[in-house]
């Protein structure tokens, strides 16, 4: 069987979970019959302190390993402090002797530091995905996405969308069949609800330059269970629908239903995750009915809005369905 080898480019306050979580999704796999080669590495091949304080040997230093998947985990310095330029050498040197590479959450920061990302679509945690495209503004950043591969390069959001991301990763190695038999022993979805979504994404809107556009975006957010149609915003304005939906493409690259609808359902999630009733957080939202909002959360999330309020309400009381997993092992 072809080993394949899968290298871990850790550094300095590196957040554990991003390196372990998909390790041992890899790890799993190879009690399953998969043959992944698991190595980590750093800049100068010494050990590294990880976010939680625990010392994390290493196996060589960057110049001496060959990978056949590159991973670069994430940590919250990596959007508040300049990135060492010996991990942006690092992932550049790694990348010539790798054939795909891979980051986790915030990691993406240095794939985007070291000129990898340039070009490309990809995502990180909703938090810092503003701050990616402005930092970044030639990386096509989708907020929304669990994770998203583009020529080569997978880009993850959150720590856990690493696990989800080393999953598809081995499916696509070795077959869905295995992939599944992972997921269960780890009690893991095979593909977690809301398709590639990240559910905590709220919507973010830059203050608008013009006034008119302004007072409308300010309206819908303090009030958006009233009526908004666009002829009703731009009669408040006094500019006409055409121009306001102009408006809204040039600053918002958005039509104003599009705008309100987002405001609705980031509004009806809060009221969920309050738990309020899908019935009250519909009509509290200005979907009207609950039927309106079970679209809405369909089309944007892929799940409904009693399974999204059932996933995230509480976390007592959870029985794991027995299509989702197995029984814990360990």
């Amino acid at each position: 069987m072809t080993v394949h080898r899968v290298a871990f480019l850790v550094f300095d306050g590196v957040k554990m979970l991003d390196v372990s979580g998909p390790a041992e999704v890899f790890a799993e796999a190879n009690t399953l019959g998969a043959c992944y080669s698991l190595r980590y590495t750093s800049s100068s091949g010494e050990p590294v302190r990880t976010s939680i304080g625990t010392r994390l040997p290493v196996d060589a230093a960057a110049a001496e390993v060959d990978a056949d998947t590159l991973v670069v985990p994430g940590a919250d310095p990596l959007v508040t402090e300049p990135i060492p330029s010996d991990l942006t050498e690092a992932v550049r040197l790694l990348r010539a002797r790798t054939r795909r590479l891979v980051s986790i959450c915030t990691g993406s920061f240095v794939l985007a530091a070291a000129g990898l990302l340039s070009g490309h679509r990809a995502t990180t945690h909703w938090r810092h995905a503003q701050l990616l495209a402005r930092a970044y503004p030639d990386i096509r950043v989708e907020p929304d996405s669990l994770f998203v591969e583009d020529r080569g390069i997978f880009t993850s959001a959150g720590v856990t969308a690493g696990i989800d991301l080393a999953l598809s990763l081995v499916e696509r190695d070795q077959g869905a069949d295995l992939a599944r038999d992972v997921a269960r022993n780890l009690v893991m979805f095979m593909q977690r609800p809301g398709g590639q979504s990240q559910f905590s994404a709220p919507l973010k809107v830059s203050v608008p330059r013009t006034p008119a556009l302004r007072a409308v975006v300010d309206l819908v957010s303090a009030h958006p269970a009233l009526e908004h149609s666009t002829d009703s915003l731009a009669a408040l304005v006094g500019v006409s629908p055409r121009h306001l939906t102009r408006l809204f493409n040039a600053e918002l690259g958005r039509t104003p239903a599009r705008f309100v609808e987002h405001v609705r359902l980031d509004h009806a999630k809060a009221l969920l995750d309050a738990g309020h009733s899908v019935s009250e957080s519909a009509r509290a939202a200005g979907f009207g009915s609950p039927e309106t909002l079970r679209r809405a959360f369909m089309a944007r999330l892929g799940v409904s809005p009693s399974h999204y309020r059932a996933r995230f309400a509480t976390t007592h009381d959870f029985d794991v369905p027995e299509q989702t997993g197995r029984r814990a092992q360990g």
